[in-house]
């Protein structure tokens, strides 16, 4: 029998429900915990991210032998303290990714909504522009774009929301085809509901665990993008702190200060693990088939 039943907010989840999923807990405590280091970060940071000092280049983390407590986590080839980069340069992953995939989720999710309620030739020109978009190198277009009009944060948000908004056009046609044939959304049709109201509020509340997962992966898939534009250079430019562009800046030192491009480095993958821990997680607790 067809779930009929309102689709679920989250005040209808207590903490009970959602401690039953440790991924949801643990992947969503640390992205919490990474993004309230971003937002706090002028009250956190220790030092200045952008102050240099040639006097105290390459200071090792404080657990090495020559390591100092006034700079924790040690300083760059700058003499910047990379505690305070580090902390900067999460502000910068987290709007990036999560802007991009606002800009993509939005021009996907209205392609979806409309290809596959309405099908025919609209449907059909959804799914040839989607061809089209499937059909470019996601990289190779945005190192062209990126080295034509210069890297800056904006131009990397704008052409990563360009460019990654298919995976969202396409289940959520496949979604919204197979929720259009259902008895409710036929029987809002007969009482003579709008379309624009059988969208917004029938079909797209239905969609939500399919736009976390796709939301998850495409801000974690943002955040690596970022970070392999700024390593070429051709992402956030310096002395702007990002932890793409501080392992590019380390690479000629990682045979003599590994911890340069270890920190940013493990900083990254940490990011986008929660991301995706928190994602698959709060797609188990709305998921319709999984309430209990």
């Amino acid at each position: 029998m067809t779930d009929l039943s309102p689709p679920a907010t989250p005040g209808r989840y207590s903490w009970s429900r959602i401690k039953e999923h440790p991924s949801l807990v643990i992947g969503g405590g640390m992205v919490l915990l990474i993004v309230l280091m971003a937002v706090f970060a002028p009250v956190i940071a220790p030092h200045d991210p952008l102050a240099q000092n040639i006097t105290a280049r390459t200071i090792p983390p404080v657990w090495y032998e020559n390591g100092s407590w006034e700079h924790i986590l040690g300083t760059d080839q700058l003499g910047r303290d990379y505690l305070s980069r580090l902390i900067y340069g999460a502000r910068v992953s987290l709007f990036i990714g999560f802007a991009a995939v606002s800009i993509a989720g939005v021009i996907g999710t209205v392609l979806g909504l409309l290809g596959g309620y309405f099908g025919g030739r609209i449907d059909s020109f959804v799914t040839f522009v989607t061809t089209i978009r499937l059909s470019l190198p996601v990289i190779l277009v945005a190192l062209a774009v990126v080295a034509v009009f210069g890297g800056s944060i904006t131009i990397v948000v704008i052409v990563l929301g360009l460019l990654k908004w298919d995976r969202f056009a396409v289940v959520i046609r496949a979604t919204t085809a197979q929720i259009a044939r259902l008895d409710y959304i036929r029987s809002a049709q007969a009482a003579g509901a709008s379309t624009f109201y059988i969208l917004t509020r029938e079909v797209l509340p239905n969609l939500t665990p399919q736009l976390i997962v796709i939301a998850t992966i495409e801000i974690a898939s943002a955040i690596l993008m970022e970070a392999a534009l700024s390593f070429l250079g051709l992402g956030v430019q310096p002395p702007t702190p990002s932890w793409g562009l501080m392992i590019s800046e380390a690479k000629a030192y990682m045979f003599f200060s590994f911890w340069l491009i270890a920190i940013p480095g493990l900083a990254l993958a940490t990011l986008v693990f929660a991301i995706n821990m928190a994602g698959d997680g709060l797609r188990d607790l709305i998921s319709p088939d999984r309430r209990g």
